[in-house]
């Protein structure tokens, strides 16, 4: 799990370094990211130190999210004077999300062989 950690910490390092070089508008966290996403697709595989770091993240990955809640309600009165752009870029956020993730969930059914179906199970229904 260390080593997973250290590699996500180092990607984010080499995203930092490579956006601070090279001018880039883009943060430095997904400058890494990106580049850890490419280095998985090339590989063909994720590592088990890294499956460990980032499955114990993504479990408490509502913690991550307290900071920026917080920052909001500093702002409140902001917020609650220009609501409308901040509603919009709410909604359109997480349509894209929305979106892009039926998408992404798609392609890797038709990447595994799995069928696409609409059916569903007796159980479930």
């Amino acid at each position: 799990m260390i080593q997973g950690l250290t590699l996500l910490f180092l990607m984010q390092l080499l995203g930092e370094g490579l956006v601070f070089w090279l001018h880039l508008p883009l943060p430095g966290p997904l400058m890494g990211m990106l580049i850890l996403a490419g280095w998985l697709v090339w590989r063909g595989a994720v590592p088990e130190g890294l499956r460990q770091a980032s499955g114990g993240l993504l479990q408490h990955l509502m913690l991550l999210f307290i900071p920026a809640v917080a920052g909001v309600m500093m702002h409140f009165g902001r917020v609650a004077h220009e609501w409308l752009p901040f509603l919009a870029a709410g909604i359109g956020g997480a349509a894209v999300t929305l979106v892009v993730t039926a998408l992404t969930l798609r392609w890797m059914l038709r990447r595994s062989g799995q069928p696409l179906t609409d059916d569903v199970p007796e159980e479930a229904a």
